[in-house]
């Protein structure tokens, strides 16, 4: 019975997560989107303390639930470790565990997360490793299905779907999805859980602290026959039947080895004591030091967390192409862009969000995969606050659209060589007549001439750098009018 909730509650979990990243209608967010929330380490990081406390209070109660049931990457594990086991069952063993592997992977991604290259540490991250997948690998499947059924549907005069613009990442990021997709795939199809309990950081952080769980899988030595069933489809490799003993650091309390028991001899309950073949105080003491590693660090990460806290047209209609930005542009609530390299776990929830597709992967190695603004294909509406209700990181924190309004995260620039006005002696005035602010006012171009053709001045100062008239701009390939993106956001 408790696998049955268990997996029930993980595919729950899972499908909702997945449909955060696909749902291009904005319903599944408004409904489920604090699921991206109750992730650990973006609750971490936005030093959600609520969350990430009740996280580990559930891990001290009930065992890495977190991970069997909350974790998409963890669900995804399960989903791939369960298709293999079709083809070969009972093909798990007992195997020691890789302490010196698990903690030097920890130790390595906190000190690349303190240092300031987050965009790399997260790379190993489960939430933002599976975020990726999502966005890069299943969200162009789902945009293309959508059409695919919108073309069908219009066919027979039917308008239950529409259809929607469907924009791929960098190839960059499409690559380090695939690749992520391939090692976790390989991974469990022939292990289980060796990514959670060898590479995860945060595997490492809650199997540290399941150790003290007080409910946790016990073997009744006085029923056990050690039949070895329950280690041979044990996806952790966490049960050794020779000492009767479980690594709980490593079990994830997926509740497997319960339903495989015929005898009974395992059971979910409070451990009182249990039979170990090893009671030296050598070994008690390598257990509590690697607690306390694992708590230190998580303490610094936090720590960390904190101090970074406080601190239509007349040419011919060819695709645009970005600017060479001095500065990216980071979209509003994200305060600056010390804070979205310093907390962003590079999910890219956001860019699944983005109903223009302004928002998409930077592939600057420093701010790899985390969001960056262009505005090739559409602009920052300002009535727009979506990328800031479903950030579960604190990189961009919630606004209203009123407070949007008023944000200003970069100017817009005008490139005279490149205005159809000059270029091709027309008139325009698409940046002026879209401009939300009122920030742009055409001008004569020739101040002694009333007859000379306008031309586009700028108040700086009045732009939110929303990016309308750079979009807008009918000059190709590149636009006559661009945004220059701010370091640090200012209110006007």
């Amino acid at each position: 019975m408790l696998r049955k909730i268990r997996i029930v509650a993980a595919a729950l979990c899972f499908t909702l997560i997945t449909l955060l990243f696909l749902d291009f209608t904005g319903t599944i967010h408004s409904w489920f989107g604090w699921l991206a929330k109750i992730q650990f380490l973006p609750a971490l990081l936005a030093l959600n303390v609520g969350v990430v406390i009740a996280l580990i209070l559930l891990t001290l109660l009930l065992g890495r639930v977190y991970c069997s049931v909350i974790c998409p990457l963890g669900v995804m594990q399960d989903l791939i470790s369960w298709a293999a086991g079709k083809r070969k069952k009972n093909r798990f063993t007992y195997s020691p565990a890789k302490t010196w592997l698990r903690y030097g992977v920890l130790a390595v991604f906190i000190i690349t997360l303190v240092a300031g290259f987050g965009a790399i540490a997260l790379l190993v991250a489960p939430y933002s490793a599976y975020g990726r997948i999502a966005q890069n690998l299943f969200a162009p499947l789902w945009g293309w299905g959508n059409n695919l059924l919108a073309y069908l549907a219009e066919r027979i005069d039917s308008y239950a779907f529409y259809s929607t613009e469907v924009v791929m990442g960098s190839i960059g990021t499409f690559v380090v999805a695939v690749i992520t997709l391939i090692v976790v795939g390989v991974l469990a199809w022939r292990g289980g859980r060796t990514y959670c309990n060898t590479i995860c950081p945060v595997g490492t952080v809650l199997g540290a602290i399941s150790r003290f769980s007080i409910l946790k899988p016990v073997i009744d030595t006085n029923m056990c026959i050690d039949c070895k069933r329950c280690a041979r489809n044990c996806k952790a490799s966490c049960i050794d039947v020779q000492t009767h003993t479980i690594d709980y650091s490593r079990c994830v309390a997926c509740m497997d080895c319960l339903e495989m028991c015929s005898k009974g001899a395992i059971k979910y309950a409070r451990r009182a004591s249990q039979p170990k073949a090893e009671t030296s105080s050598a070994k008690a003491d390598s257990s509590r030091r690697n607690f306390i590693v694992g708590a230190g660090l998580l303490a610094a990460s936090a720590a960390k967390a904190q101090e970074m806290k406080l601190d239509g047209g007349y040419a011919t209609i060819i695709d645009k192409k970005a600017p060479a930005r001095q500065n990216a542009i980071t979209p509003a609530g994200s305060l600056s862009a010390h804070n979205m390299t310093t907390h962003c776990t590079g999910c890219q929830l956001c860019v699944a969000v983005c109903p223009t597709k302004v928002l998409r992967p930077s592939s600057d190695l420093k701010t790899f995969m985390q969001p960056t603004m262009s505005y090739e294909v559409g602009y920052c509406r300002p009535e727009c606050n979506k990328c800031s209700e479903v950030c579960p990181a604190g990189a961009i924190n919630p606004i209203s659209v009123a407070e949007k309004s008023s944000i200003q995260i970069g100017h817009a620039v005008w490139i005279k060589e490149n205005c159809i006005v000059l270029t091709d002696d027309v008139d325009c005035g698409n940046c002026e007549r879209h401009c939300p602010t009122e920030a742009i006012t055409m001008i004569r171009s020739d101040v002694n001439n009333p007859k000379s053709k306008k031309i586009p001045a700028i108040n700086a100062e009045r732009c939110i750098g929303c990016g309308a008239c750079e979009n807008l701009c009918p000059a190709r390939p590149f636009s006559a009018i661009y945004v220059e993106g701010h370091s640090s956001h200012r209110t006007i």
